[in-house]
């Protein structure tokens, strides 16, 4: 009885953190919807509403831990891990600017399948060398048929994407990509050691703080919309910030606990399935024959992550 009980617990501990992660790639999915329909009513471009979004999230996170009294605390338990903290926030932010380079340069098809298909790939290369074995075949074929169905999903109908600088669209995107894995795997220790109150505020506003004056500044450069003018276009960068970075964020620290890195970036490939889902429901596009066997090669894969055999990641 004791022996089942034990091995029942990690097996539930791991299936919550799997849905958890599953949760913030759903809410990542109404990023890229989001952001068209702010870009289409106010005219800001992509970095600036990165950056209100980050203002947003950071506000309300601050403002919670006030309400709670854990300010105190969570700036203490943050500096105690400042390298590790600092370390994430770069590496959020890095990804997302990394990714809106990459969006410009080559579309946001091209742009997604080398971002998100790099990423679990590039983890599954690092497991391996730390660990000295190559990995299981299991968990090769779910890596594998996870960028399948990324690729079926992100480049049908993309043809038609504008690609003035296609190599530095790629470069970038890769760059993108790394970034997000190395997110992952740097993360995933941290978010054992902090709570997620704690981890989600103090490394969204290390973000912030690249983010924040980055997108600002280029858009004045550029001569760009600076504010919206509507309050609905306000309304939708908070929901951004707050719900699309804060609390998908908090998602996927608590889900780090209990699973790999290399799951969990596995897991958030609902992202484009969910933007693929809003962009048909709501914004009247099609979904193809090979987007939908895309979508559920993706759902596949993410379903196999529960039954690997392979131990857990290094930290």
């Amino acid at each position: 009885m004791t022996s089942t009980r034990s091995s029942t617990l990690p097996q539930a501990r791991f299936g919550r953190g799997l849905i958890l992660v599953c949760l913030a790639g759903v809410i990542w999915g109404t990023i890229g919807p989001g952001v068209r329909i702010v870009h289409e009513w106010s005219g800001l471009s992509p970095l600036t509403i990165s950056a209100y979004r980050a203002i947003a999230a950071v506000v309300v996170l601050v403002v919670i831990a006030l309400v709670r009294r854990r300010f105190a605390t969570s700036w203490s338990l943050a500096v105690h891990h400042w390298r590790r903290v600092i370390m994430v926030g770069l590496l959020t932010a890095a990804a997302q600017l990394l990714f809106f380079i990459a969006v410009v340069a080559t579309g946001v098809s091209i742009a997604t399948v080398v971002c998100l298909g790099f990423a679990p790939v590039l983890l599954l290369v690092i497991s391996c060398i730390q660990r000295r074995r190559l990995p299981s075949g299991g968990r090769a074929l779910t890596v594998v048929v996870a960028v399948v169905g990324l690729l079926l999903v992100c480049l049908v109908g993309g043809a038609g994407d504008q690609a003035p600088n296609p190599l530095l669209g790629i470069l970038t995107a890769l760059g993108a990509g790394a970034a997000y894995a190395l997110f992952a795997d740097v993360a995933r220790p941290l978010s054992k050691r902090l709570d997620t109150l704690t981890m989600t505020t103090a490394t969204m506003s290390v973000a912030a703080a690249v983010l924040v004056p980055g997108g600002l500044l280029v858009t004045h450069l550029r001569g760009e919309a600076t504010t919206p003018s509507d309050i609905r276009s306000w309304l939708l960068i908070v929901y951004l910030g707050v719900v699309s970075l804060a609390v998908a964020h908090a998602l996927l620290f608590n889900g780090l606990r209990s699973i790999p890195s290399g799951a969990a970036v596995v897991a958030t490939l609902l992202e484009p399935v969910t933007a693929v889902l809003i962009a048909v429901v709501f914004l009247h596009e099609k979904l193809t024959l090979a987007g939908l066997v895309g979508c559920v090669l993706i759902l596949a894969a993410i379903a196999s992550l529960g039954k690997q055999s392979d131990d857990p990641q290094p930290q």
